[in-house]
């Protein structure tokens, strides 16, 4: 087992409810917090770095992953695409004295959760409607017509699987959410392992 004492800090959502924002006000405020950063076979997008915000590999790369068991979690999440946390993400973190974030899609969350629930505490964003989310990803300017409609599909789905984590938290106020994320958050950290 890998380190099944540390803790782990997850927040997950439909893309669009808010995770990124949230996460990145957290990581801002608290420093014993670490993103984990996930692999992933898709381009980067706008101002992306590789190694900051993904660690983008090729398909067949991510693959030989998926043989050596290097992965805590993996999806396919859309066709061709696939998004994972590598193991060796985890270490680097607790190496560091850290508490990995990891902002990551509701099955790979489920999935984390599933292996280490003693140590985790999973946070899952909900958009105030799935009409409001529609609206968000419309605005970001990045999705073809046939793309959102998946993604607003997907978010649907998604949010079935609300009640398997800790906390919800609707995000219909950006700075609630993020101050409810955080008080639940040091709340956990300040508990025993």
């Amino acid at each position: 087992m890998l380190y099944t004492n540390k803790k782990i800090i997850i927040i997950t959502a439909p893309s669009g409810a808010g995770k990124t924002s949230i996460t990145r006000y957290l990581l801002q405020k608290h420093p014993q917090l670490a993103f984990s950063i996930s692999a992933a076979t898709r381009q980067p997008r706008g101002a992306e770095k590789n190694g900051v915000d993904y660690y983008f590999i090729s398909v067949d790369e991510f693959r030989e992953h998926i043989r050596l068991n290097d992965f805590m979690e993996w999806e396919m999440v859309y066709e061709g695409k696939y998004y994972g946390t590598l193991k060796s993400e985890m270490v680097r973190i607790w190496n560091n004295k850290q508490v990995p974030m990891l902002d990551i899609d509701v099955k790979g969350a489920i999935h984390v959760q599933q292996q280490y629930p003693h140590n985790t505490l999973s946070l899952f964003i909900e958009p105030p409607s799935v009409e409001e989310l529609k609206r968000r990803l419309e605005s970001r300017g990045t999705e073809t017509t046939e793309s959102l409609a998946a993604r607003v599909n997907k978010a649907a789905y998604e949010i079935s699987f609300k009640h398997h984590f800790n906390h919800i938290i609707v995000n219909d106020d950006l700075d609630k959410a993020c101050k409810t994320a955080e008080d639940l958050i040091l709340k956990f950290l300040s508990s025993p392992s």
